[in-house]
């Protein structure tokens, strides 16, 4: 089996896959959520400390698997440099120590694999990447040919949740109570503009939607009771999601996909879930990939399974020219 190491962000997860089958053996996160959320949004250097305490708790639940260990997949790209530096040394230790081969995992890479977990997968198709630090659209032709085909100017969807969570003092992260907030209010009060409309090229943006819920915010002045809060949720989820959708049916025809699929931890969103299978309907594309809700964030059984690719190819990395890249991103 491939043990497999995340943190790239503020997640500290190990997971144990079987190579032949694909089945989970092991799988274990810890979230950071609690601690960063009085600040915000994500401390690196305190994510790094988590780091450091919580992976060795949950390595010593996998010891006594250690003989059946045959390569350490660790994510090294991207991240933050403090965080991904904690998982690379543990993995490097465990190679040593195991006297196996190192297996450098794209994290990007591993959302994508998030979709075969335990199975078989499915090339090629549409991939629609949505997380804190990144939104893109993907054509996976194959495990090793990933073309981008758009991607963010400037903030990502999860990063704009965030922002309008922090803005509404609703704590981190963003993205579950913007959405529950959402539910309860009027979509329709707040006419935010969705971004890009007449843009030339594909692409996605948000700051210019993020800075339209900032001068309404100020515009409710102080303090903002609960039916303003949910109006302000619902308007903007509304059009953060329409923005997406505006784009793919640009994207549609263009580009030809058989499936389609939507990843990232910002995938865990119902409405905008919704909306891509409405959307999909009116499109002749076959089947629409989702990962289960619980494997959307980020974790380490996704890596593991993209690990699992790699060793079938004996695509391993050398201990001493291994190192963690925190801006490399699919492209």
């Amino acid at each position: 089996m491939i043990l497999s190491i995340e943190s790239s962000c503020d997640d500290s997860s190990i997971a144990l896959t079987s190579i032949d089958d694909k089945k989970i053996i092991f799988h274990k996160k810890i979230s950071q959520e609690l601690d960063h959320s009085k600040y915000g949004g994500v401390v690196p250097e305190l994510a790094a400390r988590l780091h450091a305490k919580a992976l060795p708790q949950i390595l010593a639940k996998v010891k006594p698997y250690f003989s059946k260990i045959k390569a350490v997949g660790v994510t090294t790209e991207p991240g933050l440099s403090v965080t991904l530096v904690e998982g690379l040394v543990m993995a490097k230790a465990l190679c040593i120590a195991l006297d196996v081969p190192l297996l450098a995992i794209n994290h990007l890479h591993g959302h994508i694999y998030s979709l075969f977990l335990e199975k078989d997968s499915k090339f090629p198709l549409g991939v629609l990447l949505v997380s804190g630090g990144h939104t893109q659209l993907l054509h996976v032709k194959s495990h090793d040919d990933i073309e981008v085909l758009a991607t963010t100017l400037d903030d990502s969807l999860g990063e704009s949740f965030d922002k309008v969570s922090k803005m509404l003092g609703l704590g981190y992260p963003g993205g579950p109570v913007v959405e529950k907030r959402a539910k309860m209010g009027n979509k329709e009060r707040f006419k935010f503009t969705v971004p890009l409309q007449r843009a030339s090229k594909l692409g996605f943006s948000y700051s210019g939607l993020k800075n339209q819920v900032r001068v309404a915010i100020k515009s409710l002045g102080s303090p903002i009771c609960n039916e303003d809060i949910n109006d302000v949720c619902a308007s903007f989820q509304e059009v953060a999601i329409k923005h997406l959708l505006h784009q793919l049916k640009r994207a549609f025809k263009i580009y030809q996909f058989e499936r389609f699929a939507v990843v990232g931890g910002a995938s865990a969103n119902l409405a905008l879930r919704s909306s891509l299978q409405e959307l999909l309907k009116t499109y002749d594309i076959k089947e629409f990939l989702t990962a289960p809700l619980e494997y959307c964030s980020d974790n380490a059984a996704m890596i593991g399974r993209c690990a699992i690719e790699d060793y079938k190819r004996k695509a391993f990395v050398d201990l001493k020219d291994a190192k963690v890249r925190p801006k490399v991103r699919i492209e």
